[in-house]
């Protein structure tokens, strides 16, 4: 056990975050009922992702897919589409994977049980946690790097937070301080506190409903708090890129892989950069060799996108081009339509890509 918890008041914490979270608690389309099938795929959305963003995704999602049965029984194209531009796709892929195996397993419920719900493809213990309280009322520590920043602070905790074997730290704290009477919001309440008071940098202490009871604010040091490493740094990765049109008007675009970054999602042919052979030179050989597919390539590049992943970077040189000679179609390699390939899900850098070539057409 943590040993500062017995120096808080567990009831009058409890009070004191509960009723600040029943009078500021921010309007999110997830909270307008206790649906677990709307938590779940609210809390994956909301992994890596802020708030902003996510509402209106999530908002089209569940009117796409209202029901464990149609997410379960969806095409996984659809879904990816649905998803296009919140980044991080093998959450989808194992929520959907997860989907079916409560509609297969569980009679479309979603198991209201951590030994059950743990099971389920994707649903690690903060996910499992989120879903059992909010939906079932069930006291469940829902621990994330804004609740472990929280408590880190209330409980002078130092113990570094980029560290696996610290999350056990928070759980347990989490266990003790828990109500039992509403763990739906007590769980929500910390998210809250974390998002919008105790943020990573310059706290706003004086606003916090639970300053009282924080140790780190007693002493001083709520910016020293909480210990976190610094990650490696990042990996970068210069890439050439093209749109490429062929004589009747479609655009070449390939699927990639089914397994690793960005899978089984759509793009226009890339491939990564030589020191040794010039750029075009290496998009050219690329696809002669790869895809049998002749091109030229205009003389100017169209633009260049860079775009952040959390570990690691691309630079994209981007053309634009034409096909010569005719394209061997197949199940990742496809020449489409204008109208036909928003049916596509495509990254978010390769979406910039075809923005950039439509505003070139059109000037």
């Amino acid at each position: 056990m943590v040993s500062t918890i017995e120096k808080i008041n567990k009831q009058e914490f409890q009070n004191d975050l509960l009723n600040w979270f029943k009078e500021e608690q921010r309007d999110l389309p997830w909270r307008k009922d206790q649906d677990p099938y709307k938590v779940w795929v609210s809390e994956i959305m909301l992994q890596q992702t802020r708030v902003d963003t996510v509402i209106p995704y999530f908002n089209r999602f569940i009117e796409k897919f209202p029901t464990i049965e149609a997410l379960a029984d969806a095409d996984e194209e659809s879904v990816l589409k649905a998803w296009e531009g919140l980044g991080y796709y093998s959450r989808v892929r194992n929520l959907q994977a997860a989907v079916r195996e409560v509609k297969e397993n569980y009679n479309s419920k979603v198991p209201n049980t951590p030994e059950e719900i743990r099971l389920l493809k994707g649903v690690g213990p903060y996910t499992a946690g989120a879903i059992l309280s909010i939906a079932y009322g069930v006291p469940e520590p829902a621990v994330d790097g804004n609740v472990m920043r929280v408590f880190s602070r209330i409980l002078t905790i130092w113990d570094d937070i980029a560290k696996a074997s610290s999350r056990k730290v928070f759980e347990q704290a989490v266990r003790e301080l828990i109500s039992h009477d509403n763990p739906s919001y007590f769980n929500q309440a910390l998210m809250e506190l974390g998002a919008l008071i105790c943020t990573p940098t310059s706290p706003a202490c004086l606003l916090c409903p639970v300053r009282e009871h924080c140790l780190a604010f007693e002493e001083g040091v709520q910016n020293e708090l909480p210990v976190k490493t610094k990650k490696k740094s990042m990996k970068h990765i210069e890439l050439i890129a093209a749109v490429l049109k062929d004589q009747e008007g479609k655009y070449l675009i390939h699927k990639r892989p089914s397994e690793g970054l960005l899978a089984n999602l759509w793009e226009f042919p890339n491939v990564e950069k030589s020191q040794l052979v010039k750029p075009k030179d290496v998009l050219h050989d690329f696809l002669k060799k790869d895809f049998r597919v002749d091109i030229q390539l205009e003389k100017e590049t169209l633009t260049t996108i860079p775009h952040v992943f959390s570990h690691l970077t691309w630079n994209i040189d981007v053309y634009s081009g034409k096909i010569l000679g005719q394209v061997e179609q197949k199940e990742d390699l496809k020449l489409v339509t204008k109208e036909e390939l928003t049916q596509y899900a495509f990254p978010v850098s390769h979406q910039k890509m075809w923005k950039a070539y439509q505003e070139m057409v059109r000037a």
